[in-house]
């Protein structure tokens, strides 16, 4: 690259260091280890799984060096992946904008209460029930098997190393 082509170029899009770990958090919450164990195999249920293992990332990555950076990159990641399914689905351009604005309201929620209930299985189990299942009646069974693969899910996330992440070596759904 001559000198004028480096002066000029534009800038490398500081998100594409956390694009593997973004696509290793939508295989993660796609995993079908979730829905043997009955996370809901619907649409809503894809994306609260998803979003279960973003907010539990983004935690994660709030230790990490560069963690800020990190978690801005890989929600604005989340954003670009939300906006064409969103299409894709038959929404308009018109509604696209409110409706990520729903999701991006719905993963702070997620956040805070996945923060709230940290690593406790019996703790997990409310806001999945509120989030995962959205209210709807559920065996505590299932929640509980849900919770413990989420807990563990999540102590394996705190083992990982911040470069291991970065590379998108998310630890597997242990079912």
């Amino acid at each position: 690259m001559n000198l004028l082509q480096r002066l000029f170029a534009p800038p490398a899009d500081p998100r594409e260091t956390y694009r593997s770990l973004y696509a290793a958090i939508v295989s993660t919450g796609r995993d079908p280890a979730w829905y043997h164990a009955g996370a809901p195999d619907t649409l809503d249920g894809r994306f609260d799984m998803i979003a279960a293992v973003l907010a539990h990332v983004l935690m994660r990555m709030e230790s990490a060096v560069n963690g800020r950076a990190a978690g801005v990159h890989l929600v604005e990641l989340f954003v670009d992946d939300m906006d064409p399914q969103l299409r894709q689905l038959g929404i308009g351009d018109l509604v696209v904008g409110k409706q990520v604005g729903k999701m991006m309201s719905a993963l702070g929620g997620r956040i805070a209460a996945y923060r709230e209930a940290c690593a406790d299985p019996a703790g997990l189990a409310d806001p999945l029930r509120r989030n995962l299942w959205r209210g709807t009646p559920t065996d505590d069974a299932v929640v509980d098997r849900v919770a413990h693969m989420l807990s563990a899910f999540a102590l394996d996330l705190a083992a990982a190393t911040d470069d291991e992440l970065v590379e998108g070596k998310v630890p597997a759904v242990r079912a």
